[in-house]
C-alpha cells in the first residue's frame, strides 16, 4: 500500500533534506504547522520508512584531495551463493560508496572513493578484480564536481509518479 503525502509532508520533508539539525519548532513555522503535528508528521515520515536516517554531509575536499571514480564491472553468471559473497564483500567495503546494477555493456557500477590513482589502481588489481564473478573493469575518473546534492526534488517525483499512473 502506498502512502499519501499531502502538501504538509511535501515541505517537510523538503525542509529536512536541506537541513536536518533544525528544531523542530522551527521546521513547523518554515512549513507552517504548529509544533505537535509537525512532530507527529515526522514520526510518521520515519515510521512509513521516507526518512531512513539523519545524517551530515560532509565537505571531501576538507578531508584531503580525494577523488570520485566510476568502476564498471561486466560480470559472470553467479549462482546465489556467490551473489551473496560479491554483496557481502561490496557491502563491506567501504571505500565503494554506491553499487547499482545496470543495463548495458556492463552489469555492475560502482562509486568509489579514493585518494590518488595510484591508490585506486591497487583497489582495482587487489579488491575489485577479485570479488567473485568479475569478468572486466573498466573505470572513469571525475575531473571536477559541478553540482553535489542528496536531496531528492520529492515534490517533482510526486507529480512525475501520479502522472505516469
Amino acid at each position: 500500500m502506498q502512502v499519501q503525502l499531502d502538501k504538509f509532508d511535501l515541505m517537510i520533508l523538503t525542509e529536512l533534506q536541506r537541513d536536518c539539525s533544525i528544531s523542530t519548532s522551527e521546521l513547523a513555522d518554515r512549513v507552517g504547522l504548529s509544533q505537535s503535528p509537525c512532530w507527529r508528521r515526522i514520526q510518521r515520515l520515519k515510521d512509513d520508512g521516507f526518512i531512513k536516517r539523519n545524517v551530515a554531509v560532509l565537505d571531501k575536499s576538507k578531508l584531503g584531495h580525494l577523488n570520485y571514480i566510476y568502476a564498471f564491472l561486466r560480470m559472470a553468471t553467479l549462482k546465489d551463493h556467490e551473489r551473496d559473497e560479491f554483496i557481502r564483500h561490496i557491502e563491506s567495503t567501504p571505500e565503494i560508496l554506491e553499487c547499482h546494477t545496470v543495463f548495458g555493456d556492463m552489469d555492475i557500477l560502482l562509486k568509489v572513493i579514493a585518494p590518488s590513482v595510484e591508490w585506486y589502481q591497487t583497489f582495482v588489481f587487489k579488491k575489485l578484480s577479485q570479488l567473485p564473478g568479475v569478468l572486466n573493469v573498466q573505470s572513469t575518473i571525475t575531473l571536477q564536481e559541478i553540482k553535489f546534492t542528496t536531496e531528492l526534488p520529492v515534490q517533482r517525483i510526486i507529480n512525475l509518479t501520479n502522472t505516469n499512473q
